[in-house]
């Protein structure tokens, strides 16, 4: 597929979802909530301010001068205090010429006040995309970027598909599915091209994918789990969007973070296949099958250290506060909800990539090997030219 090819699909497959789409689900209520509205602002000064409470004990806080950067009320200067926690502690120390957010708080009274929300940090954000940007086009070429506009759909799959239909009602395992098989369909072939290896990964992804949400189905329904195991899960339950399946939430966040990890396993077993197919064109089914799998299972090895990882760097506050509890017992913390959703969430992306490596790898062996090796180097020396 040429890169003009990829870019009028990109570009026709975003236009799709900017289709108008259902609305949120919103309960009503008679009383009006205080408007917020957020600014960034620069600091200007800061001062030390001594006060007196009821009691007539003095107590020291710092208050300061920003100027607005941003929104309606730009160049406007006002001053706010600085929360305790935040000068007392030094969690988060705020600097002279330092960039924040505020925000303006619009009381049911008609009154307002100005409250210090965070550090404005989209700048470092930034950088640390473009690095990964120049990163991915330098060494990936015209590949990578087909794989960005793979990222850029999923993102907006999520944003405009997923997230407001499972806001609106939906439900979520069911929208999930279909959204993760449009963003794998986008993504794959945004990334690898048109081509009889992609359709082989597309194949085995879609087959692991159909395993691993049977699997997580049917563990998260005899672990009795309801997706309440985190505070935002609780949060989510009484916000105004209404009734939010949450053990469906649940299921689409473990197929969603399966999907991540699947299609590199399915894409790099079809590789290896056919560079096998290529390099030796004697080679029967069972052999490219057989010396595929000696890279699958170095590939099983790593990825799935790696999942384990990054779901343990992720609890590692919540492991902390256990160790802040000794006298807790280690089966009543692991039979808890929060920690009992991560092991299932780990267990099942983990199988799912064991999984993957045999089931790509046999679809491949099996089509590749009935594949003229001609017809190959045509594909691959598109795959590389255009």
């Amino acid at each position: 597929m040429t890169i003009t090819k990829k870019l009028f699909f990109f570009t026709l497959l975003t236009l799709s979802l900017l289709i108008p789409r259902q609305t949120f689900a919103q309960t009503t209520t008679t009383e009006k909530k205080p408007d917020i509205e957020y600014f960034k602002a620069s600091v200007l000064n800061i001062e030390d301010v001594i006060e007196k409470n009821e009691e007539n004990i003095t107590k020291s806080k710092q208050v300061i001068k920003v100027k607005i950067l941003s929104g309606n009320e730009k160049n406007n200067e006002v001053q706010l205090p600085i929360p305790d926690k935040t000068a007392e502690n030094n969690i988060q120390k705020i600097d002279i010429g330092e960039k924040i957010i505020i925000s303006k708080n619009n009381l049911i009274d008609g009154s307002s006040n100005y409250v210090y929300v965070d550090t404005y940090r989209l700048p470092s954000l930034l950088l640390i995309f473009i690095i990964f940007i120049l990163l991915v086009l330098y060494f990936g070429r015209l590949k990578g970027l087909g794989s960005l506009f793979g990222l850029i759909f999923s993102i907006l799959v999520l944003r405009y598909f997923i997230v407001p239909q499972i806001a609106g009602g939906a439900n979520p395992l069911l929208i999930t599915i279909v959204g993760s098989v449009v963003i794998l369909s986008v993504s794959l072939y945004l990334a690898h091209g048109f081509n009889k290896r992609t359709h082989l990964s597309m194949l085995s992804t879609l087959i692991t994918l159909g395993i691993s949400i049977g699997l997580a189905t049917f563990f998260v329904n005899i672990s009795r789990l309801l997706g309440q195991g985190s505070e935002d899960a609780m949060f989510l339950a009484n916000s105004s969007l209404g009734e939010i399946n949450l053990q469906g939430l649940l299921l689409a966040g473990i197929i969603i973070g399966t999907l991540g990890v699947l299609d590199d396993i399915t894409t790099a077993q079809t590789s290896v296949v056919g560079e096998l197919r290529l390099a030796n064109p004697t080679l029967s089914k069972h052999e490219l099958h057989k010396r595929a799998l000696v890279v699958g299972k170095e590939h099983i090895s790593s990825l799935v250290n790696t999942l384990v990882l990054a779901y343990a760097g992720a609890s590692l506050p919540l492991f902390l506060l256990f160790s802040a509890y000794p006298d807790t017992p280690f089966w009543y913390s692991l039979n808890s909800q929060f920690i009992s959703e991560e092991v299932v969430r780990t267990l099942v992306g983990s199988t799912a990539l064991i999984l993957a490596v045999p089931i790509s790898t046999y679809i491949a062996a099996h089509f590749l090997s009935k594949t003229e090796v001609t017809k190959m180097k045509v594909e691959e020396f598109h795959g590389h030219h255009h």
